[in-house]
């Protein structure tokens, strides 16, 4: 079996997903940190730092799962990811796409791509 077959995915550490039980506490923590606000919704917020490492807060009324989040630079490579794992892609209100999988030890990975004029 050749290498490439044993290929699942690959991608940057985008952010990592916590869950929190005060969103808007967390928020401001972050902030004081010198972690910037990139999206704020009721049920989750992304907080990144000054070299774009985001931290996905998570509170109680999340329907997203504690991860890791790997980002690919082109939907064609999510797309193939995709289709290895048997998932389906899902668009998100921020313009970000991506799919849920199950890495080492059962902890979730999301692979999310950017398309290239988000936060324009």
């Amino acid at each position: 079996m050749s290498e490439e077959s044993n290929f699942r995915f690959a991608g940057t550490v985008d952010h990592l997903a916590v869950k929190t039980d005060d969103l808007q506490r967390d928020v401001e923590e972050y902030k004081r940190l010198g972690f910037s606000v990139e999206s704020l919704f009721d049920d989750w917020a992304m907080v990144r730092d000054a070299r774009g490492f985001g931290i996905a807060l998570l509170p109680p009324n999340s329907k997203h799962p504690a991860h890791i989040a790997l980002k690919v630079d082109t939907l064609e490579e999510l797309e193939k990811a995709a289709a290895r794992e048997n998932r389906p892609i899902k668009p998100h209100r921020d313009g970000t796409s991506s799919f849920y999988t199950k890495g080492v030890g059962g902890n979730i990975v999301e692979l999310i791509y950017y398309p290239e004029n988000f936060g324009k």
